[in-house]
């Protein structure tokens, strides 16, 4: 199989920018967020993002759910739930799905829209309920708020990385 087949390549250098946002990923989330039980509010997005833009769907669902499994290992704020590394990697693959390519505005609400009104909305709050034994439609009312906020936040920040010049990403990767 020839290493300039579409796709995602497992090299070096992608294997290294992945670990660095990975724990780019990690020091966002967990001490540079604000977080309580039902609640978390931070931009541990952004190295999602970037590795989306950069490698797609694969390479933003890795940094995500090693993000979220490393991180819940080495600095717990809760149990371990395996439903938030799920819903971790369909993150980062949304966004790569959406971004890798193609950034236009219609691109950024459906990555933004998806990600915080179904991925962390309604998916993270069925987590949280089946963990905690909440009921779930009082715990969705509480999270609803959050959701508008970051994703108010997400897509002003991803137009954002959007500026910074394609140039960039493209040495990253080379």
């Amino acid at each position: 199989m020839s290493e300039k087949k579409k796709g995602f390549r497992f090299d070096t250098r992608t294997l290294t920018m992945l670990a660095l946002l990975t724990a780019m990923e990690i020091i966002l989330s967990r001490f540079l967020s604000l977080s309580a039980w039902n609640v978390k509010i931070g931009f541990s997005f952004v190295p999602i993002v970037i590795a989306a833009m950069m490698f797609g769907p694969v390479g933003g669902g890795a940094v995500a759910a090693a993000g979220d499994m490393l991180g819940a290992i080495l600095f717990p704020i809760g149990p371990y739930f395996p439903g938030f590394t799920l819903t971790a990697f369909l993150t980062g693959a949304v966004f790569g799905i959406f971004l890798h390519k193609k950034r236009d505005l219609k691109n950024v609400l459906l990555a933004v829209g998806i990600n915080q009104f179904i991925l962390s909305l309604f998916l993270n709050t069925f987590w949280i309920s089946v963990l905690y034994g909440s009921p779930y439609m009082p715990l969705l009312a509480t999270r609803i708020f959050q959701s508008v906020l970051l994703a108010v936040v997400q897509f002003a920040v991803i137009k954002a990385l959007d500026k910074v010049p394609a140039m960039l990403f493209r040495q990253a990767v080379v």
